[in-house]
This record gives C-alpha cells, structure tokens and sequence, in this order.
C-alpha cells in the first residue's frame, strides 16, 4: 500500500475512534466529570444529537446538593447514576482541590442553560422546558422569543402538585417523547427534577435531560445574577442569600454549613485510606 493510502488510513481511524472518556473526580460519593465548561458544552451538544435510545441526564452538584445527599441515601445512589455530574459552585471546585482530586473549573447548569439554548438556536434543535408557575406557559414563551430568536422551544408549567412518578409526571414523559426533544430542561428544584428526569429519560430516544433549578428564571431575565467577581470569588451564594434572605437564610447559614464537616470526613477518610464519601 503506498504511503499516502497509509497516511489516509490512518487519518480514517482517527476519526472514527471514540473519544476519549472525560477524566473523573471521585467527591463526595459522586463521579465528578473533570472538564472545562467548554469542554462540557461540548459533550453535552454531541449527546444532544445523539439517538441511542436513551437520554442522557446532567446534573450540577453544588454545596447544598451535597449536603442534602448525604442525607438521603437512597436517593444520593439514584443522584449518582446521572450521566452527566459537573460541579457547580466555587466551594465544590476548592474542596477537590484540597481533596486532592482537582476539578479545573465549575461548570454552573445556569451557564450551560444559557449556553445550550444558543447552540439549539445554531443547530435548530427542538427544546422542550418542564417548570415555571401553573398556566404560565405564554409569558415565559415570550420572554425565550425576546432572548434567544429563532428558539424552538415548547414549554410546560405543572401543577404545585406535580409527582414525577404519577399521573402528571408521566404526561410530562409522554410529551417529551412525542416531541422528540433534543435538549429537555427540567426547571422543578431538588429533589423533584432529578427524581422525574432519571425516571423517564430512559424511556426517550435520545438527547440530553439537564436538572437546572432556576436557571431558566437567569437565562430570561426574571431574576438577576450576581456579577462575575462575585461568581468567581465563591460569593454566588452571599448575592442569593441577600436577593431572598427569608427562603434562603436557613440553607445557607445552617444547613450547608455541614459542607465543612463533610469536607473533614472526606479528609480524613483519605488520610486513612479509606473509600470516602460512599
């Protein structure tokens, strides 16, 4: 075979070799993608278009996600079976490197909302959107038609009620399929959007299912982000807790204070050599 036929080959390989897995960061009892953000929106883009008879679910763990965790064991092991895990929140970042499994940077779901919704606008993606107020659906469909032209975006507001696993949640699983969504983000809050998306995302043929709270209300407008110093400062959580101290306060000040204790444990567990974080 002459030489440029073996160049040409070997070229051919290279392309259709799969890539490399991401690099993961064991924390907490969860497998943590190490990837830049752009890396991450990358992965996500090219499962998005991806039909492989299952959709792929992202999770953002962040301060209060890993506290909570740790009190729910039964649904900490269901959490970690989510496709997808990038840290969210400047805490996470800093307790794996201290840990001494370091992530290079977070990777917010607020940013990767903003950020898919222009990548689905580039590739004509089909979005579907599960949270927002009963009966709110026209408005927020008014607000992504001013932010992100071009969007095709079907939006779905459930009752206060909403149950993932009954009779709405499977409506909600039913209208997904039917539309055939490639990107699915499902706005509900913990634990209500995780319980919902890795119940029924296996049941889609394909494309992406991100669990991203409020990051539509970011992505839209509705509500304001704090600015970049205070992001990359690890001071988001300060910005929220001054924006809404009468629902916060408690999370903040109290609950996620435990962070520091379970950073400890996780410490010392190494230390010892012991398996942290199960």
């Amino acid at each position: 075979m002459p030489a440029w036929a073996c160049r040409a080959r070997h070229n051919l390989d290279d392309l259709l070799m799969p890539a490399p897995p991401a690099p993961i960061r064991r924390l907490f009892g969860l497998d943590i993608l190490a990837v830049t953000f752009d890396e991450a929106v990358t992965l996500l883009s090219e499962a998005a278009v991806r039909r492989d008879g299952a959709a792929k679910v992202v999770v953002t763990p962040n301060v209060d996600h890993v506290v909570r965790l740790e009190r729910q064991p039964e649904f900490k092991r269901n959490y970690a079976q989510a496709d997808f895990l990038f840290a969210d929140g400047m805490p996470v970042i800093w307790a794996s490197r201290l840990l001494g499994e370091p992530l290079p940077e977070r990777v917010t779901g607020a940013d990767l909302f903003t950020a898919l919704c222009r990548q689905a606008v580039a590739g004509n993606w089909r979005v579907a959107l599960l949270g927002g107020m009963p009966g709110d659906e026209a408005r927020l469909q008014a607000r992504f038609e001013e932010y992100y032209p071009g969007l095709r975006i079907d939006i779905r507001c459930p009752s206060m009620r909403f149950d993932p696993c009954g009779e709405e949640g499977l409506a909600a699983a039913d209208w997904v399929r039917e539309m055939d969504a490639d990107v699915v983000f499902v706005c509900l809050g913990m634990p209500k959007q995780e319980n919902w998306s890795l119940r029924h995302a296996p049941s889609f043929g394909g494309g992406i299912v991100l669990c991203v709270g409020a990051a539509m209300e970011f992505a839209i407008g509705l509500q304001s982000r704090a600015p970049l110093w205070v992001q990359r400062n690890g001071l988001e959580w300060l910005w929220r807790l001054a924006s809404n101290p009468r629902r916060l306060w408690r999370r903040y000040l109290v609950e996620d204070t435990r962070f520091l204790a379970l950073c400890w444990r996780e410490w010392r567990a190494r230390r010892q050599g012991r398996s942290p974080g199960a």
